[in-house]
């Protein structure tokens, strides 16, 4: 056998050698075009459908949750931004009727 060296070409580059093999498509990438995923070098549109399959099943799950805690929250919310706005505006009427009574106190 001759020492006949194969040099694999870059997908994406055609004048780039190829430094790796994605493992999930099988084609063939320079150093540009991977990146490393979990111990693995993998090209740009395998790493996509690996972030979009991940995101989709962590959303489900955030998804419930962020209803769940809408729905709980919500009423909530609104009876506490009712007692906060009934308590500032009893301060304010306290302190009024304080400034008032001073003043009355004050002009006689």
């Amino acid at each position: 056998m001759t020492g006949v060296l194969i040099h694999q070409r870059c997908w994406n580059h055609e004048l780039r050698e190829a430094v790796c093999r994605c493992p999930a498509c099988g084609r063939h990438f320079c150093r540009e075009c991977v990146t490393e995923h979990e111990s693995r070098l993998l090209c740009a549109a395998c790493l996509l459908a690996i972030a979009r399959s991940a995101g989709v099943h962590g959303r489900r799950g955030r998804t419930r949750l962020a209803t769940m805690l809408a729905t709980l929250l919500s009423p909530m919310a609104a009876v506490g931004g009712v007692l906060l706005s009934w308590l500032i505006f009893y301060i304010g009427g306290e302190i009024l009727l304080e400034l008032a009574a001073r003043a009355e106190h004050t002009w006689r």
